[in-house]
């Protein structure tokens, strides 16, 4: 039988945790795509061609990527502060979280947009399609399982980084493994939370892989 206090604990962790990777993937999501469509379009032989801004956004994408999250939610306290008035919490926490993910999902988005079959981009501009209708339904309609599958990525990554936030009362079930299970030896607690973060990782991955199977059907 588990503890009444035990399960409140666990269930408080869990809508934490869900609280922050949902916030934070919807922002990840947003930002990534735009970044990413931006990457695409600025490139050479892009819609917007314009090397320069490509080559600005290749390097905020890869010092982004290139930060281990621990660092990151460190290095961008004072901002953190600036945008929510706080560093400690759940609402705190997302901030380094979408930070982190914006990048990591630009480039799924960059790269998903890539392979999208350039004659099918071909044969929309000789029928007159303007840069937004090709962008919206060509390119981002074409890559619809690849980003699916991106986001999906992209979400399992930011659950393991929100028990990282954690170590600065991020709040969650990485808080809260920290807390019980590493500070108090409360072993129970640590099985109790790295089960629900395993079974989180797997429903969202499961969601991902049959949306992204069915868009690719259609």
């Amino acid at each position: 039988m588990i503890a009444p206090d035990l399960v409140e604990l666990l269930w408080q962790g869990l809508r934490e945790t869900a609280y922050m990777v949902g916030v934070a993937a919807l922002l990840a999501a947003l930002g990534g795509l735009l970044v990413g469509v931006g990457l695409v379009l600025t490139d050479a032989g892009g819609l917007l061609a314009a090397r320069p801004v490509n080559v600005l956004l290749g390097i905020v994408v890869n010092i982004g990527r290139s930060l281990p999250f621990i660092i990151l939610l460190v290095a961008i306290i004072p901002f953190t502060r600036a945008v929510v008035g706080t560093t400690i919490g759940t609402t705190a926490a997302i901030v380094p979280l979408t930070v982190s993910a914006i990048p990591f999902y630009a480039r799924i988005v960059e790269t998903a947009l890539r392979e999208v079959d350039r004659d099918v981009v071909a044969a929309a501009h000789a029928m007159g399609a303007n840069r937004r209708q090709i962008v919206g339904k060509v390119l981002l309609r074409e890559a619809r399982p690849g980003l699916v599958a991106g986001l999906t990525l992209t979400v399992v990554a930011l659950i393991g980084y929100s028990a990282m936030a954690g170590v600065i009362g991020g709040g969650g079930l990485g808080d809260l493994a920290l807390r019980y299970g590493y500070q108090r030896f409360e072993n129970d607690i640590m099985i109790a939370t790295v089960v629900l973060l395993v079974a989180f990782v797997q429903l969202v991955q499961m969601v991902g892989d049959i949306l992204a199977r069915r868009l690719a059907h259609r």
